[in-house]
């Protein structure tokens, strides 16, 4: 069954990086679906790169508005515009600048009218993992992040991501987080109160080349979201070329 691999590459390269690290990537070619989501100044220029490459572009945010007086943002249609198809929304870095479960469920309407397949990201910290409360609280998080949202036969991801795995070195282990995917897509299906809703379910968090076949080995696991090691051409290709 075909997976879904993408790679944020953060605020991590400037321009020429983007664009060296998309001239690496081209040429892959996987049985996977694969995208990768640059810096907004960078996603141009990293589609020329691309061209017809079987590898998709998303964005790492949006705005919920469509136009405005909204200094810094970027919208939905502008991101449609330059050719993405995902939109990561609600990382756990931006959730802990400040980004609501509120902001996130109306950017991912903005992004599902405008075409973009949203990446909706949750995960729990060290402290609520050890206390048992992980799937309590990511169960709220998917809740109010879709609270009403209506997907008209569109697919919605999900990237859970364990914010204590995040750069740690110490991913889930692999049977752990498909038991937590399964549970994941139940609860996004309630809440969208659609029972064959096409929700996909990504892990995320100290994903790499060695452990990535475990991952996504699993039957609820519908693919990965990688972080630092998505920087690194030949590892991202080993990822992105597993099944």
């Amino acid at each position: 069954m075909k997976k879904l691999i993408i790679g944020n590459w953060k605020m991590n390269l400037g321009l020429k990086g983007s664009l060296a690290l998309a001239r690496a990537l081209k040429g892959l070619k996987s049985k996977n679906e694969v995208g990768v989501c640059p810096s907004d100044f960078a996603l141009a220029g990293v589609k020329a790169v691309l061209g017809k490459s079987q590898i998709k572009l998303g964005a790492q945010n949006c705005f919920w508005e469509a136009s405005g007086a909204y200094t810094g943002q970027t919208s939905a249609a502008s991101l449609k515009e330059l050719g993405c198809a995902y939109v990561i929304l609600g990382h756990s870095e931006l959730r802990a600048l400040g980004e609501s479960c509120r902001r996130v469920n109306l950017k991912a309407k903005a992004a599902l009218a405008r075409g973009l397949t949203p990446v909706i990201c949750v995960g729990e910290d060290w402290t609520k993992y050890k206390a048992g409360k992980s799937r309590a609280f990511v169960s709220g998080q998917i809740k109010r992040a879709l609270a009403g949202l209506k997907l008209g036969g569109k697919q919605l991801v999900i990237a859970y991501e364990p914010l204590w795995a995040i750069g740690s070195g110490r991913p889930l282990q692999a049977e752990a987080a498909d038991a937590t995917q399964a549970f994941i897509k139940s609860e996004a299906r309630k809440a969208l109160k659609q029972s064959r809703a096409a929700v996909a379910v990504l892990y995320g968090g100290s994903v790499n080349a060695a452990n990535a076949k475990n991952f996504l080995r699993q039957g609820n696991i519908d693919g990965l979201l990688i972080g630092g090691a998505s920087l690194k051409a030949q590892e991202f290709k080993k990822i992105a070329e597993t099944h």
